[in-house]
């Protein structure tokens, strides 16, 4: 999988995060992640590897104050995005396993669909529980097993013939805390002892292929990896691919499940 290091993202890349992975990917799950972390008016939250901030802009809707979020990301790019989309918001340029923070800073630290990137996810998963006060709540957000995601089984196989192992591996890393009982077993490394993880179903929904094509290859490291003639035969085969997957509507709808994960600090 690709290590949170590696995982940068041109400035391009993070405005088609936000204007396509957001909407039919990671959108839907800010108000549940929201609703698991039992957010008051008066807590100050921090959001953990926030990309362009769509979790972080959810908890500022529900507290007193925006100035009481604190984003924090890896990319400038994404933070860019960020800081245009919610100025109010704290957003900080920072590594998840060295969290510039002081111990107890936080009510609530919330993470949706970042952990699977970090280099050190122990030392993350560590930080984020330090600088909870006592009583803290921590909510993460993984993307659930491989296996269901069937839209991206076949897109991942196309990959790999057009492009290699490397552009297989992108599409794949995302999964890779996809299982239940290492998931849990991750957390008890860090220190987390009593955690709730729940699996919930969701979907992922695109305007066509070739717009879940473009956004996959765009909006990741995988941009690098395919020519003009490779991108074409790409988005090609995925049309003919997944198009048992279209609606009566024209969109693109594929089953996308994550799994929740929650604790409190005592």
């Amino acid at each position: 999988m690709a290590a949170q290091s590696e995982w940068r993202v041109s400035g391009d890349a993070a405005e088609i995060y936000e204007r396509f992975f957001v909407p039919a990917l990671v959108g839907q799950w800010a108000v549940p992640m929201v609703s698991a972390i039992h957010l008051s008016r008066g807590d100050h939250v921090l959001d953990v590897g926030c990309g362009t901030g769509v979790l972080a802009r959810a908890a500022a809707d529900q507290v007193a104050m925006a100035s009481q979020l604190t984003g924090l990301d890896l990319n400038e790019g994404m933070l860019a995005v960020a800081r245009r989309m919610r100025p109010q918001v704290n957003w900080r340029l920072g590594d998840a396993s060295a969290l510039p923070f002081i111990d107890g800073s936080y009510d609530a630290v919330m993470s949706q669909f970042a952990l699977m990137y970090f280099s050190d996810r122990t030392a993350a998963l560590r930080e984020m529980f330090r600088v909870l006060r006592p009583g803290g709540r921590l909510a993460v957000a993984v993307w659930g097993p491989f296996e269901r995601a069937t839209g991206y089984i076949v897109l991942t196989e196309i990959a790999r013939r057009t492009c290699g192992q490397a552009a297989a591996d992108v599409l794949t890393a995302p999964f890779v805390l996809g299982n239940k009982d290492r998931l849990a077993e991750l957390f008890r490394s860090a220190g987390i002892d009593r955690v709730a993880v729940e699996l919930r179903n969701g979907t992922m929904t695109f305007p066509s292929v070739a717009t879940f094509v473009e956004t996959e290859v765009k909006g990741s490291p995988m941009e690098t990896l395919f020519d003009e003639a490779g991108y074409r035969a790409l988005v090609a085969e995925a049309e003919s691919e997944l198009q048992s997957f279209g609606t009566d509507s024209g969109q693109v709808v594929m089953p996308l499940d994550a799994f929740i994960v929650t604790a409190q600090k005592s």
